[in-house]
């Protein structure tokens, strides 16, 4: 059954690879895309074009990415016209729209300064119509300060109500309602029905009302776009910290300086000091230090020397080195961080799903409710401008903004903390199913370890044998051998370059010196028979043949025991599941405090230990890397791999964690539990408000201008509380 459940897990995963293969994705700007009820509509309007296999917007960037079947500018021109038909407003993004993000920023950012001075000079108007109709003042007068805000108002709604206006328009237009349209309906009732006061002489007009509501709603919207402005671009940010040029060396030793997407691997790259490196690489000449920060989160810098791998947007801190490229423009690790954090934007969980869903039959409810209140106050005997009245306070305070709002910015700022940790979050249902487990099960090797090979001491009277040992294995690039050459270096040893090694696969190297012939490989290839030629990872055999063991231990993470300590504390059950020798799993259970442990599990039987796990009640997170782990980080309830995990372990993996310590586990962890607990305050501040403010709207105990500054305040507030999350204290 076991081995069923592997063949199932990996033929599924097999599948999803090759029907995604083919796919071509484009992705364009949708300019009017305010909220989940627009998502829901322009990812319908997408999937319903012919060969679209798969669409997700992304309200952040107001962007949405369309996975198709075939390419070509016709496609685009189908889909801009799909998303024309529903209403929308929608273009390719081009390659570079950093101006024309920030030209719509400050133009909205203009809309909230003109509400603003507006809101604050007709309030002193009607501070003062107020205060004089408790006292003396001429009805003359009264008029006057209520056509100067007049004067006012009319423009300011016009200019700073049209993105609420021209969206309520194109939704109505493709036979839809969004939040915009009961917006634009009570702003626009509520001016109209002021102008119409004035030019009555009547005390009562709400031009307050309506530019303080335009106010607080474009400062909401605004406050809102920046925080999730900032979270969201930081994928963008992150390719802004590529190099944008680069010194290519010729074959003649000449050089010249390339923009970084005009690189190609194979390409030779001067890199000099305090430079970022353009593309991902290999060192061919120099030593240096590498600011990889970026990449691994480790603040401290990295050594570099000849075969050393580095990155694009790491920086050179020392020396000039020649690097060769590898992975250019697209290629490169730090656009794959890039692509990961795009695609942990535009999926949303089962919260997001639910509130979308709410708030799609919440806009029809409201119009609904505000007609029934306007059709309520007539037929109990009140006046149809009382009752006008009413219905406008109803339409404001009854806006979803908050209930819209409720999840989605907890999820940025969640997505956006852990991604500044060094943590990559690939979906927010993951996000979801990480607060909700309730047991640890690690891997061993590349997990609670570091998956690097380290010799340990030598006896002194073999040491000076090392250096003859490190010559011979330069010229590997096995795992026991780079860690004998690292041991070597360690200990201040001259390595020199090999010279005619010949290596025989499966057993060793060998060279002739002027002494001899030496050796370096299996006891066998060295000429150790018996139990003590296996018990040795590596042999050396000197020319003298004088024979030298070197073992190697796998290190564990630097903070492996600090995490597995913290998380029983924090009432998580802990195993470790592994397919390593029994001695070596037993030897790191205890080292670490894990009780429960098993070795020598292989994909099927891991798959069997998962679901016997998931039969008893458990919701399992499994933290895994190697290939092996794969259909099992897909059978756990969550899943969280180091980014030296293999990638179809990535792919299965619900969070990718950067750098050596595995810390960033019990990280993503807390903020998962404290997402949870600040999406749920959030729809507990949205209905809340709905059950405190509507009834009192409905029974006339509201104005406008109240209604308009609550139905403001619990937008604000609900992204508040969620940008709470980018800077408090979380813990298990």
């Amino acid at each position: 059954m076991a081995e069923a459940l592997t063949r199932d897990l990996s033929a599924r995963l097999i599948d999803k690879a090759l029907a995604a293969a083919p796919l071509a994705s484009t992705t364009l700007v949708v300019e009017n895309m305010h909220c989940g009820g627009c998502m829901r509509k322009v990812e319908q309007a997408l999937c319903a074009v012919d060969g679209v296999a798969a669409a997700r917007a992304n309200l952040a960037a107001k962007r949405v990415t369309v996975s198709h079947r075939s390419k070509g500018a016709g496609r685009t021109e189908a889909f801009v016209d799909a998303l024309a038909a529903a209403g929308f407003k929608a273009a390719e993004l081009p390659e570079e729209d950093d101006s024309a993000a920030s030209n719509a920023d400050r133009d909205f950012l203009r809309r909230v300064g003109v509400a603003g001075f507006a809101a604050a000079n007709i309030m002193l108007l009607s501070v003062s119509v107020w205060s004089g109709a408790a006292g003396d003042m001429e009805r003359s007068v009264q008029s006057l300060f209520h056509w100067l805000s007049a004067l006012i108002a009319l423009p300011t709604v016009a200019y700073a109500g049209r993105p609420f206006f021209r969206s309520a328009v194109q939704a109505l237009k493709a036979g839809r309602l969004n939040m915009d349209v009961p917006i634009s309906l009570g702003v626009t009732l509520a001016t109209a029905m002021s102008l119409y006061q004035t030019l009555r002489g009547s005390e009562q007009v709400y031009f307050d009302a309506a530019v303080a509501l335009l106010f607080f709603l474009l400062l909401g919207r605004f406050l809102d776009q920046r925080m999730r402005t900032r979270v969201a671009g930081a994928a963008g940010n992150l390719l802004g910290l590529r190099a944008s040029t680069a010194t290519v060396l010729g074959a003649d030793g000449s050089s010249e300086r390339l923009p970084a997407r005009a690189l190609t691997p194979g390409m030779r790259m001067l890199v000099a000091a305090g430079e970022r490196i353009a593309a991902d690489g290999r060192v061919l000449e120099g030593a240096s230090e590498v600011d990889e920060s970026l990449i691994t989160g480790e603040a401290s810098p990295a050594s570099v020397s000849p075969g050393r791998q580095v990155f694009a947007g790491t920086v050179n801190l020392g020396a000039p080195l020649v690097v060769e490229a590898i992975a250019t423009d697209q290629n490169t690790l730090l656009a794959e961080i890039a692509r990961l954090m795009a695609a942990a934007q535009q999926s949303r969980g089962r919260y997001v799903r639910l509130a979308d869903r709410a708030a799609s039959f919440y806009a029809p409810a409201v119009h609904v409710l505000g007609l029934a209140t306007f059709l309520g106050w007539l037929v109990t005997g009140h006046g149809w401008e009382q009752a006008l009245t009413v219905a406008i306070a109803v339409l404001i305070i009854t806006c979803p903004c908050a209930l819209a709002l409720a999840v989605p910015a907890v999820q940025v700022a969640a997505t956006g903390r852990l991604f500044g940790r060094g943590v990559l979050v690939k979906a927010a249902d993951g996000l979801e199913r990480l607060a909700e487990a309730d047991m640890v099960v690690f891997d061993k090797t590349g997990t609670l370890s570091l998956g690097e090979p380290h010799m340990l001491p030598l006896a002194p009277h073999d040491a000076p044998l090392l250096a003859r040992a490190a010559t011979l294995a330069s010229a590997s690039r096995h795992p026991y051998a780079r860690a004998v050459v690292s041991a070597a270096r360690e200990r201040g040893l001259a390595v020199f370059p090999p010279v005619e090694v010949a290596e025989t696969a499966g057993a060793g190297l060998a060279r002739m010196t002027p002494e001899g012939e030496e050796r370096l490989g299996s006891g066998r290839w060295c000429g150790v028979s018996g139990p003590a030629g296996e018990s040795a990872t590596l042999w050396y055999r000197a020319p003298s043949g004088k024979v030298v063991p070197f073992r190697f231990e796998d290190r564990l993470r630097p903070d492996a025991r600090d995490v597995v300590q913290q998380l029983r504390r924090s009432g998580y059950a802990v195993e470790l599941l592994s397919g390593d020798r029994m001695t070596a799993v037993e030897a790191a259970a205890k080292e670490v405090g894990i009780s429960v442990w098993r070795g020598r599990q292989g994909p099927a039987e891991k798959i069997a230990h998962l679901e016997g796990l998931k039969a008893d009640g458990r919701k399992v997170i499994m933290v895994g890397d190697g290939l092996n782990d794969a259909p099992a980080l897909a059978a756990a309830h969550a899943s969280v791999s180091p980014s030296t995990a293999a990638d179809v372990s990535q792919t299965a993996a619900d969070a990718i964690f950067q750098g050596e310590r595995l810390g960033s586990v019990v990280e993503v962890l807390a903020v998962a539990k404290a997402a949870r607990k600040l999406a749920l305050q959030n729809f507990a501040i949205a209905v809340a408000y709905n059950v405190m403010f509507v009834p009192l709207a409905v029974a006339g105990l509201a104005t406008p201008l109240i209604a308009a500054i609550a139905m403001s305040t619990s937008s604000i507030l609900v992204t508040a509380n969620a940008v709470r999350l980018r800077t408090a204290r979380v813990e298990l």
